[in-house]
């Protein structure tokens, strides 16, 4: 975070007109972005949609979305019957709860006859716990037929164990992965498919709608970005949010640069 309010008091010193930001710590920014803001700047956040003391932050997934996309995905592949993980990086990363919390709710009322084996395990942003997670799980609940990792290395670690079993006709596994990453799994069907954000979607929605205020566009009617669509607006919280998953399997992994 101090590196970041150092780049900033140096643009607000260079007197730029916008100052885009994805906050390490919101808290630690929050008298400088004042500052900015002070001075005129246009002020813009990327994922942090619940407080951010900017002018705008922007998002490029809905929450809602995601998380039912990532549960029609696991529940297609389970026959939607069964049961199933859920894989966090941690239980104090808000918005992967958050995603857990939302795709478990939506199955109970969409897919009755699928449940979780065991609550949501902290393993998502680590190889090596979510391929012992994985293990242990295959062990102890031979009805377990799926996992759901809201992490970005819960899924190859699930892939690895199912590869070395030889059980991912059995298993299904959908969640956040690198695409570059995952591709292998992807290719021979241990992991059945990711949904992300492409990072270049979220830099280009920023300097889009820092641009259209610039240009003096009231951006709480509404803003619509090429490529993005019609975002909807929060004027309440001043979140702007678009609505791009990205879905990832074995056509395109290789593709997308990152």
């Amino acid at each position: 975070p101090a590196q970041q309010v150092k780049i900033i008091e140096d643009l607000i010193a260079k007197g730029v007109d916008a100052i885009t930001v994805v906050p390490n710590d919101v808290t630690v920014l929050e008298p400088v972005f004042k500052k900015a803001r002070e001075k005129g700047i246009i002020v813009l956040t990327h994922e942090s949609p619940d407080e951010h003391n900017a002018d705008w932050d922007i998002e490029t997934i809905d929450n809602q979305a995601y998380a039912q996309a990532t549960m029609d995905e696991l529940a297609k592949n389970m026959g939607e019957k069964g049961g199933y993980a859920v894989y966090v990086g941690s239980l104090t990363v808000p918005l992967h709860n958050n995603w857990a919390n939302l795709a478990i709710d939506y199955q109970k009322k969409n897919y009755p006859d699928m449940y979780e084996v065991t609550s949501r395990m902290p393993v998502a942003e680590s190889i090596d716990q979510s391929y012992a997670a994985t293990n242990d799980l295959m062990k102890a609940h031979s009805d377990m037929s799926g996992i759901v990792s809201y992490g970005s290395l819960g899924a190859i670690g699930a892939g690895e164990a199912i590869k070395k079993k030889r059980a991912k006709d059995k298993i299904s596994v959908v969640g956040i992965m690198m695409p570059s990453q995952a591709a292998p799994y992807l290719a021979r069907g241990e992991i059945d498919k990711g949904f992300l954000w492409n990072p270049a979607d979220a830099g280009y929605a920023m300097v889009a709608v820092a641009k259209q205020m610039l240009e003096g566009h009231d951006v709480s009617k509404g803003v619509t970005v090429e490529g993005l669509g019609e975002a909807d607006i929060d004027i309440e919280n001043r979140v702007i949010k678009f609505n791009k998953i990205l879905e990832v399997d074995k056509t395109n992994a290789r593709q997308l640069g990152f």
